[in-house]
């Protein structure tokens, strides 16, 4: 296929060539590269600066043709970025730590929270602020949590056999009926379901009292690193300038997840609060010195301490920040 484009002025042995019109074969377009990033859960806003950098077009800008891969209960993270077929996964340390236990060769090349969202939920008139509220208590709670409670009482000295167990379902009913004082979940669901339904609550932050897990990280393989780096850089670049649009309306990302995802379900009221209540969680002063997914030798060695209480023994090598520096520059 060819093209035909006019020549410009040009000057032949002094001669002024005006009009002239020459043959040229065309360009072929360049392809984008296909990558497949694997998240973490269902859709929702808790994504939304991934949906940012697609809408906006930030991958396509770097030759990237991106892939948002949902999660979900029967979609773990780590498979297909072992097998390739999802470059990078959204996971958390203390899951990457034990697939790495395992002999899975993963690096943690990023971090989007940089506290932790565990939390403990009760009521106003029974609150638990702090660990030292917990003995006596009655918490509701999947069993298979044991070991994030156990580890945040060890970190402050609280006997964990003085607090009763109550194996629940992820739901705010039992506290809100009253069959328990409080709730091990997320920061940014349970209490936020509850404030929309008018129903007023406490949250203390694990993070705020000496539980430290990266959450919402960003693993990839070794092999990956060293044979995708190119790639690897184009789409933490998109990330984020996603998630930097993100922190600047939040409002605007739960919008977007909205118009994305009309038939996963969603209530824009909740994507809205959770929108806001993200925040704090992912932005810091640590990102704002160095940018959103930024991590140092001193927020590594409080992770690795955490996680050997939980069982998931790893070093720092297990984080790997080139990636960040290079964007940094």
């Amino acid at each position: 296929m060819t093209r035909f484009i006019p020549a410009r002025r040009r000057f032949l042995g002094g001669a002024l060539a005006l009009g002239s019109t020459v043959l040229l074969p065309a360009l072929p377009a360049r392809a984008a590269t296909p990558v497949r990033l694997q998240l973490s859960w269902l859709h929702s806003v808790q994504f939304g600066g991934s949906y940012i950098a697609l809408d906006q077009g930030y991958w396509a800008e770097e030759d990237l043709d991106v892939s948002l891969l949902p999660g979900g209960p029967n979609a773990p993270v780590e498979p297909p970025v072992v097998a390739g077929t999802a470059l990078v996964g959204i996971s958390a340390a203390d899951y990457t730590a034990a697939a790495v236990g395992q002999g899975a060769p993963f690096k943690i090349i990023g971090v989007a929270m940089q506290k932790n969202p565990f939390a403990i939920a009760s009521l106003p008139g029974n609150p638990v602020e702090t660990p030292a509220d917990l003995p006596g208590k009655r918490i509701g709670m999947a069993l298979a949590n044991m070991p994030v409670l156990e580890a945040l009482c060890g970190i402050n000295g609280i006997d964990v056999s003085e607090i009763e167990v109550v194996p629940t379902q992820y739901d705010a009913a039992p506290l809100v009926q009253g069959q328990v004082d409080c709730l091990l979940c997320w920061a940014t669901d349970l209490p936020v379901a509850m404030e929309i339904r008018g129903v007023g609550n406490v949250v203390m932050l694990l993070a705020d009292h000496g539980y430290a897990v990266h959450s919402q990280t960003y693993i990839a393989t070794e092999d990956s690193l060293a044979a995708r780096r190119k790639e690897l850089v184009a789409l933490m670049k998109g990330e984020i300038r996603g998630w930097t649009d993100y922190h600047a309306d939040p409002g605007a990302a739960a919008a977007l997840t909205m118009r994305m995802f009309p038939d996963a379900g969603l209530d824009p009221q909740v994507q809205a609060l959770q929108a806001e209540r993200q925040v704090p969680l992912m932005f810091s002063e640590l990102t704002d010195a160095n940018g959103f997914g930024w991590f140092t030798e001193e927020t590594v060695a409080a992770n690795v301490e955490t996680l050997a209480r939980l069982g998931k023994p790893v070093g720092p090598e297990l984080w790997d920040r080139s990636i960040l520096e290079e964007l940094r520059g």
